[in-house]
């Protein structure tokens, strides 16, 4: 396990268990965007919990506070590829701290610490999208040193 300090404030990073699912689901859906497209049956996030626990690519993080409180979480994925001359690509999604916790300089450290992360595991470019309607977290990850380079499409299946 690891820590993050934040003025003595302390928090313990791991990989994420089944039994932190029902907590990581509450953050994920704690959120304007979230109310709206998450849901309150646990069994969907618990079937893809198993798929990516399962992948050895993917990183579900759980961050905790020093009173166990889920403060945080974020789902990193290492991805080859081809292109960039076979550059292996950090995919940051599913990024939520606690709105009690924001403002204390946990999302600054948390993206830190998952890029030191990639680059341990042969990374060389990190991306991560965005939904077009959070300005607040475009202004956040551009202050980071993401630069918003690329389109991107969704479509239902």
């Amino acid at each position: 396990m690891q820590t993050l300090d934040l003025d003595g404030r302390i928090f313990s990073l791991h990989r994420a268990s089944a039994d932190d699912v029902p907590e990581i689901a509450a953050l994920l859906a704690d959120d304007v965007l979230g109310r709206e497209r998450e849901g309150s049956d646990l069994e969907p996030y618990r079937r893809a919990f198993d798929r990516i626990d399962a992948d050895r690519n993917q990183l579900l993080l759980a961050v905790r506070d020093d009173s166990d409180r889920l403060a945080a979480t974020m789902q990193l994925t290492l991805m080859p590829s081809l292109s960039r001359g076979g550059a292996t690509r950090l995919q940051i999604e599913a990024v939520r701290i606690d709105a009690s916790t924001r403002g204390a300089g946990l999302g600054s450290a948390l993206f830190g610490w998952a890029q030191d992360w990639g680059r341990e595991h042969g990374a060389t470019l990190a991306q991560l999208t965005t939904d077009a309607v959070r300005v607040d977290a475009h202004r956040f990850y551009e202050r980071l040193g993401f630069v918003p380079s690329h389109v991107g499409f969704k479509r239902p299946l």
